[in-house]
């Protein structure tokens, strides 16, 4: 029985997909499990490029035919190998590749055979298991720090070192970019992990308030003290306190709270008698300090108490390469909370995303993601479930988007207007000092250049606004 004969019936009963491509790329074959997995027809995939796949485990060269045209020629073959595929309607598939060169009689290259294993059912169950390890408190990864780029393994890394003393640190960064989880994970990494992480914010409260939350007050201290209360000073004994937004504490609490760091001892409002206090300080700002301490908002001698270990928390927009695995932390919790199954983003709606300037940080990415499961209902977030905002086209000029030029401007108008005092642009701009740093550095302005005595620049205190 000359079973060769029967090869097409043969390949058409294969559950997996099949394809075969000619030594340019160009589709000559599918089964119909290849048109079922793409949604595409036969007739649409024969004679069209291999490219329009999408696939992400292709190494594609395409200058000519054969090895110059991708690495399966050039390496013979590529076996099980995790990739996404892009079908029809723009969803991506998971799936596994395998792959082999197709060559005549003589050795020479005569096009390639693949074969694609939808595998998306089992990335959705391994995304389970993980939600369900997250869930019970199996895997918690960095302390609910996400992020594999360069700069984040930096800051990992600075992390690990200063949770291993007992030194003040000042974790520095936009709104947003998770510096409570920072301060978090410095508790839990280092040995005062089992004790308190007690967390004061102190731009909520006013002067009296904030007195009484951070070191307590006793019966009668003030009108509605009716029986005596612990600060979080005390609460935070052995352990970790936390000072968000420790920029705005005010002048007089800043006098005691220089005290206690210098006594490690407090007094409760109303009281003289002294508590002994053993605590570990991690204070937070968005704000310019040195700048604050320049106009006499902040004493310099606890600035340089608290900020003996200074950190950065970068911007979202200074590591993109950690939006998808973001995105994908974010779907998984929002799949726990709403019962939904949804799987990712299509390709599209992930462009839009790593385009997006995001100014609301890791905060802002995580409110999208909401956003968008609100209208989603099927297994794929496309364009058209996220806010129109992420899917505005920046304009393009010459020298970039529209948005950077008038960042820039910006920024050269109020330089120029301070005469390139950075902590004033700084003030100006409503920005830390590092970030004016960052921003110079990332446009190449030279401040030597600037014509500080430019005619066209108005100062902004005399222009009426």
């Amino acid at each position: 029985m000359d079973i060769a004969k029967h090869w097409k019936t043969i390949v058409d009963t294969l559950q997996d997909g099949l394809m075969v491509v000619d030594p340019c790329g160009n589709i000559v074959a599918v089964n119909p499990a290849a048109e079922k997995l793409t949604g595409y027809t036969a007739d649409e995939l024969i004679d069209s490029s291999c490219r329009g796949l999408n696939c992400t485990g292709c190494q594609i060269f395409a200058q000519g035919s054969g090895e110059k045209w991708c690495g399966l020629f050039l390496s013979g073959q590529v076996r099980a190998k995790q990739c996404m595929i892009t079908s029809k309607s723009g969803r991506a598939i998971h799936v596994v590749k395998n792959a082999s060169v197709l060559k005549d009689e003589n050795g020479h290259i005569i096009g390639g055979v693949e074969t694609f294993v939808d595998v998306s059912v089992m990335i959705q169950l391994q995304q389970e298991i993980a939600s369900l390890r997250r869930t019970f408190h199996l895997d918690d990864g960095r302390h609910g720090i996400l992020g594999k780029s360069p700069i984040m393994v930096r800051l990992f890394e600075l992390i690990d070192s200063v949770a291993q003393s007992d030194a003040p640190v000042m974790i520095q960064g936009a709104s947003g970019t998770g510096k409570e989880l920072v301060a978090r994970s410095i508790h839990e990494t280092s040995h005062r992990k089992n004790k308190p992480f007690i967390k004061v914010n102190c731009a909520s409260l006013n002067e009296n308030l904030l007195e009484s939350e951070l070191f307590g007050h006793v019966k009668g201290a003030y009108t509605g003290a009716d029986r005596a209360r612990m600060g979080r000073f005390e609460a935070a004994h052995e352990g970790t306190i936390f000072l968000d937004e420790i920029g705005d504490i005010p002048l007089a609490t800043q006098v005691k709270l220089l005290r206690v760091l210098e006594e490690k001892e407090i007094e409760r409002v109303g009281d003289h008698r002294s508590i002994p206090v053993n605590v570990r300080i991690v204070s937070a700002t968005h704000k310019d300090l040195e700048s604050l301490i320049s106009q006499g908002l902040f004493r310099e001698d606890l600035f340089f108490r608290i900020n003996v270990f200074p950190l950065e928390c970068p911007s979202l927009s200074d590591r993109r390469e950690d939006i998808p695995v973001l995105v994908q932390h974010f779907i998984e919790q929002n799949n726990e909370k709403t019962g939904k199954k949804i799987l990712g983003l299509t390709v599209e709606a992930m462009e839009k995303l790593m385009g997006y300037p995001w100014p609301g940080n890791v905060r802002e990415l995580r409110n999208i993601i909401e956003y968008a499961f609100v209208l989603c209902y099927g297994e794929w977030i496309g364009t058209e479930h996220l806010p129109g905002k992420i899917l505005i086209e920046p304009v393009m000029d010459c020298r970039g988007p529209v948005e950077t030029r008038i960042e820039r401007d910006k920024l050269l108008r109020v330089l120029r207007q301070v005469s390139g005092n950075q902590s004033e642009a700084a003030r100006i701009l409503d920005v830390s000092r590092v970030t004016i740093w960052k921003r110079i550095k990332k446009y190449g302005i030279d401040l030597t250049t600037l014509n500080f005595t430019d005619p066209g620049v108005m100062d902004s205190r005399h222009s009426g606004k």
